[in-house]
């Protein structure tokens, strides 16, 4: 592997980004910070991210290699953050870095009329990556305690106890060889209202603004209150959340995907041997003339 180290961030993203055990305020955390970037700014990030994506698909393909030699280990990156955060833009630029046939995408919108009839959990435990794969969650099981707490659309005993049913369900995944990195994409409100107006300035972006974006904008200071609880409520050793600062697009891309990759790097992972003997085939092909 292309030693790639001008890519690596000088300080450990997962300790710099991770939440300790207690309450959150996000308002502690900086968004438009860029905590260990390697270059000097804005215009190093497509070379280095260039890097970074190089050593990337290496582990990503090792991961993959591995699930289908039997391996049950994976990897569910959720991406939660409020409008405009960016979580398609890591979706295409992070995770886009991965070879297509170990990716797998999925995103939870409003739940259909078939979703509503099962427990909250059920469309998400189909959609959990299979061995060898890196699944990205594009929002999650996490709408589930955010939207609804903040709408009301289920009773406050109700949210409390979907809390504990995903760490119950989180903690099983980890169990079953699922590596569980959790991000929320950190922007204020001043940010969000820059890119709803970028929006509206430019018409091949007007597919991506909703009306009803204002509404939710109108409870920012409820949502904010919903995304605390949550981060607090299921911060633990099998799924620890990091609150990724996503004020720069360049940074906050090139930031998960160094997150992303000090995770595969964690699983120490390998290249699995040949079930065969390598001399013996390469005699056979000799052999056909």
């Amino acid at each position: 592997m292309t030693d790639h180290s001008r890519a690596l961030p000088p300080v450990d993203l997962r300790q710099a980004f991770g939440l300790p055990p207690g309450p959150v305020r996000l308002a502690d955390h900086e968004p438009r910070a860029t905590t260990g970037f390697p270059g000097d700014g804005k215009g190093d990030a497509p070379g280095v991210m260039a890097a970074l994506g190089a050593d990337l698909r290496y582990r990503q393909q090792q991961l993959f290699a591995q699930g289908r030699r039997g391996s049950n280990r994976r990897v569910l990156l959720v991406l939660q953050g409020m409008d405009t955060s960016g979580k398609g833009g890591v979706v295409r630029h992070a995770a886009g870095a991965i070879d297509p046939q170990g990716l797998s995408v999925a995103t939870f919108g409003a739940p259909t009329p078939e979703e509503l009839a099962h427990d909250f959990l059920w469309r998400v435990r189909r959609r959990v990556p299979a061995p060898g794969i890196v699944g990205v969650f594009d929002r999650s099981h996490y709408e589930d305690v955010l939207v609804a707490r903040v709408h009301e659309l289920v009773p406050a005993a109700e949210i409390e106890r979907r809390y504990d049913a995903i760490n119950d369900f989180e903690a099983r995944l980890a169990g079953d060889g699922v590596t569980i990195v959790k991000v929320y994409l950190h922007i204020d409100r001043d940010v969000q209202r820059e890119r709803l107006l970028a929006r509206l300035d430019e018409p091949t972006k007007h597919w991506k603004y909703d009306p009803g974006d204002l509404e939710d904008r109108a409870c920012w200071a409820e949502f904010r209150q919903a995304y605390e609880a949550a981060l607090e409520r299921c911060n633990t050793t099998a799924g620890p959340w990091f609150v990724v600062p996503a004020g720069r697009k360049w940074y906050r891309n090139w930031a998960v995907a160094a997150l992303l990759l000090a995770h595969l790097q964690e699983l120490d992972l390998s290249w699995p041997a040949g079930d065969f003997d390598v001399e013996e085939q390469r005699r056979l092909l000799l052999a056909e003339g």
